[in-house]
């Protein structure tokens, strides 16, 4: 595929190849905005790429150099993913701006690109991942109208979509081993979420970063029982 070239100066070396994708929302009003913000040395902040609305894909950092883009983040037992990933940003006004759909244009680039990625670097499916996911604290990007599902039929990352489960919510304050099994559950597929048995802040904010990746359509924070099947359902898929 083409890029625009628009390097960026901030990078520095990787101790690993990388070996998963964070995706991000810009969260600014415009395009031209964000660019140029990951292109300012003194904002210290950049991406790999980033993918217009219209489709158009810019490249700023080598994939064989650490962009500093994910933070402080976790996934399956590792910090600070700059080191072991790739990060994409997709141009979005987010939710401070007026947070809308992706196009069609932009997710297809972006089909594009993790097959290139895939190509020269082993990433599975498991290891797609949203900027939330991996700093549920802090993030919400790419956020609940990112097309998941439309990527996961693309042969990239997960999906899954259970029979109907219905059954009470789960909730802050809530003590009892079915509580310790759902975030055992949390933690196995990836969130820094260490079972306690207790329903905690903690919990709710990592359910919320669950739901808006898997469970679009309720991102309350409360583990209700569909969000529980499809937490189950991702981690057979995920073996």
């Amino acid at each position: 595929m083409q890029f625009i070239d628009a390097p960026s100066p901030n990078f520095d070396a990787r101790t690993a190849p990388p070996d998963m994708v964070v995706l991000h929302y810009t969260g600014m009003p415009t395009g031209a905005e964000a660019l140029a913000r990951l292109r300012d040395p003194e904002a210290k902040v950049s991406a790999h790429y980033l993918i217009e609305e219209d489709g158009r894909a810019f490249a700023l950092v080598a994939e064989e150099r650490r962009a500093w883009h994910a933070g402080v983040s976790f996934w399956k037992g590792e910090r600070n993913l700059n080191g072991v990933s790739i990060g994409i940003e997709l141009v979005n006004p987010g939710h401070d701006w007026g947070y809308r759909p992706f196009p069609d244009a932009q997710i297809a680039t972006l089909v594009e690109l993790l097959a290139g990625i895939r190509e020269r670097w082993d990433v599975s499916d498991a290891r797609i991942v949203g900027h939330s996911d991996v700093a549920p604290d802090r993030k919400v990007d790419p956020g609940e109208l990112f097309p998941w599902k439309r990527l996961a039929d693309a042969g990239f990352g997960l999906w899954v979509e259970p029979a109907p489960a219905p059954g009470a919510p789960l909730r802050i304050g809530e003590e009892s081993t079915a509580v310790f099994a759902l975030q055992a559950g949390l933690a196995r597929l990836g969130y820094d979420c260490a079972p306690s048995g207790v329903f905690d802040e903690t919990t709710a904010t990592v359910i919320t970063a669950f739901q808006r990746h898997w469970r679009p359509d309720r991102v309350d924070g409360a583990a209700d029982g569909e969000t529980r099947a499809r937490l189950m359902a991702l981690l057979r898929l995920a073996g």
